[in-house]
């Protein structure tokens, strides 16, 4: 059965994921003790041999070979690889969750189009919808081992009411070497192609809905099929599974407390002579449990997850949902048809604004303000001259000239920029003029004439310009 915790993490509180770690049903303690404990016993093995068994001389050998093994276990791109294949089954293991067929919108599109209160009416709606359970709990013994055993063969499927006789003889006749699980598919069109020739579909818009509902069921159908049919590539789960053997393979070697490496201490201070006396021998590893822990039980999750429909603790409750699926649906098309409460007026018939009540333990959340946008608050300019309306013209909707801070300082607002486009470079003798602002400038100092020469300079300046 799934594990379900979502209740205990409703609320982030001081320790709130703390309180999980003691549960053993679907959890990483259930999946990785015994590896843990191989691990610890082959470490131990290995540091008993060194520190008991082996000579001195041996001893110094086996230090080299550990030193060797530390470094080389540091080469394997260990978190690369299984972060990104985690991650990759994750995604398959979610999707799969939501290929599984639910004959929600396929019974409420029966209840509304097979219409009849007679016995023909309610036999068909009935049949309808057992042909879509029937597609599923097929597809669903190809994929999954609790089905499987539940249904063992065609005859538990007939013993269980999603399959009559005749039509388990007519499953049969049909030959093929492929999986059959989409014949209750086109039963179920051809019988509603029937419904519609009866008259109990009334026109042929209720019919296209019909068999666009069962379409997309048939196609969960088929993706399940498929997604258990091709699985991830066996080279990368491979990779995966070498690489992390490898690696602790490796660490079981290199991360034991071994004698530090010899130099001439004798000619070396005594800070550096210290620090030659290698780590502190701790007999256990914490830290390489640790990591033994972490990389081990990645892959862990990995492998319980790669295929949700066997039997562990956090696979799909695929029995459980062909349980509901069939009752729900019997429900919606037989009960439920036509079987509607009287129509009355609601309790906010009369109010211009409906407001239900809260509780003591809610009424706290009444008094906070709705929220209306990010910018709802936003304070505003209060210069009347930023909110004036104006009208955008053609003219005003040309770019500005470019202009920079320190020109724009000394020759005013307007003055257009000194760079030079490529169409007047070739044009333009000499420096960039600004005819137009130096006569203002002019007029502005009262002097006539220097105005009047600035105009004589500007106009002989337009005539070059305008010379071939």
């Amino acid at each position: 059965m799934t594990v379900s915790y979502t209740l205990k993490v409703a609320e982030a509180r001081f320790g709130g994921f703390s309180s999980l770690l003691l549960r053993w049903r679907g959890s990483i303690y259930k999946l990785l003790y015994k590896e843990f404990l191989l691990f610890i016993a082959l470490y131990a093995l290995l540091s008993i041999t060194y520190r008991l068994l082996l000579t001195q001389e041996q001893r110094h050998v086996y230090a080299q070979v550990a030193r060797y093994c530390n470094r080389s276990a540091d080469l394997i791109p260990l978190s690369f690889v299984l972060g990104f294949y985690v991650t990759l089954v994750v995604n398959r293991w979610w999707a799969q969750y939501t290929s599984i067929p639910l004959p929600d919108q396929l019974m409420c599109v029966i209840s509304a189009s097979v219409h009849g209160v007679d016995q023909r009416g309610r036999l068909l709606r009935r049949t309808l919808i057992r042909y879509a359970n029937l597609a599923s709990v097929l597809v669903l013994r190809s994929v999954s081992t609790r089905v499987l055993k539940r249904f063992p063969t065609m005859e538990h499927v007939v013993d269980a009411g999603f399959m009559s006789q005749e039509e388990r003889k007519k499953f049969e006749s049909l030959k093929s070497d492929f999986n059959k699980y989409w014949i209750p598919c086109v039963w179920f069109t051809n019988l509603a192609a029937q419904a519609r020739r009866d008259g109990r579909i009334r026109d042929d818009i209720a019919l296209c809905l019909l068999l666009e509902e069962l379409n997309k069921y048939r196609a969960k159908c088929s993706m399940l099929f498929h997604y258990d049919w091709i699985s991830i590539p066996l080279v990368y789960t491979q990779v995966v599974t070498i690489a992390v053997y490898s690696f602790f393979g490796l660490s079981l070697v290199g991360r034991q407390f071994v004698e530090p490496e010899a130099g001439p201490a004798k000619s070396r201070e005594p800070l550096e002579a210290a620090s030659t006396l290698g780590d502190l021998d701790m007999y256990v590893p914490l830290t390489t449990l640790l990591q033994f822990f972490f990389y081990a039980g990645w892959l862990k999750v990995a492998e319980q997850i790669i295929n949700p429909f066997g039997e562990d603790d956090d696979d799909f409750e695929t029995n459980k949902l062909i349980d509901r699926n069939l009752q729900v649906s019997l429900l919606s098309v037989d009960d439920m048809y036509q079987n509607l409460p009287p129509a009355e007026k609601d309790l906010y018939w009369d109010e211009d604004s409906a407001q239900p009540p809260y509780t003591v333990a809610t009424a706290a959340e009444a008094l906070r303000p709705s929220f209306l946008g990010s910018t709802f608050n936003l304070r505003m300019s209060d210069d009347p001259e930023q909110n004036m309306k104006v009208e955008a013209s053609p003219a005003a909707a040309r770019p500005l000239p470019a202009q920079t801070p320190l020109l724009g300082h000394f020759l005013g607002a307007g003055a257009p920029s000194p760079a030079i486009s490529l169409r007047t470079f070739g044009r333009m003798r000499g420096a960039p003029r600004t005819p137009h602002l130096l006569r203002f400038r002019a007029e502005e100092s009262g002097e006539p004439e220097a105005a009047d020469r600035i105009e004589e300079a500007s106009v002989a300046s337009e005539d070059e310009t305008r010379e071939p």
